[in-house]
């Protein structure tokens, strides 16, 4: 039988990538919500509106949208409900099963997710991509691919 001594401790170089990674994106999504501020979203805002303008018809049902921007229901609970009083989004009850909710998005939401998308994802090119060199972000692309695999659906009801 295997002797595995707990802590594993990180050895120096994987401390300074781990670090990097912290540091990293702390700076990534600084930097996206300096970019949104003009539009008076944050982040999580942005990706609710962008996963309903990427359903048909522009509607999910909360428990979907919370599993799709990696949010937990009550966060995201929170963040629609501020978005429901800006008139960016609606709720209704499912028709189907009357318990569950469907948040909707709006024309109002949709005209600011318009004029948002495009300095987002500058922002985007700006603090990452164009920063990186092409195979280097294919491997990034692996790595957050592995981190992710696997993962229940609740997995992000802590984040």
């Amino acid at each position: 039988m295997e002797d595995v001594s707990y802590p594993r401790w990180l050895d120096d170089e994987q401390q300074v990538i781990w670090r990097s990674c912290l540091a990293g994106s702390a700076y990534i999504l600084a930097q996206l919500g300096v970019a949104l501020r003009q539009f008076d979203l944050d982040i999580n805002e942005y990706e609710i509106l962008v996963r309903l303008s990427e359903s048909e018809p522009h509607a999910l049902r909360m428990s979907t949208l919370a599993e799709n921007t990696y949010q937990s229901r009550s966060r995201l609970t929170h963040t629609v409900s501020r978005m429901e009083k800006r008139g960016l989004v609606t709720r209704r009850r499912a028709p189907e099963d009357r318990r569950g909710i469907i948040a909707e998005l709006t024309e109002a939401g949709m005209a600011l997710l318009q004029a948002a998308a495009p300095v987002h994802v500058e922002s985007v090119r700006q603090v990452f991509i164009d920063r990186v060199d092409p195979e280097d972000l294919k491997a990034v692309g692996r790595v957050m691919a592995a981190v992710l695999r696997d993962l229940p659906t609740d997995s992000y009801a802590h984040c």
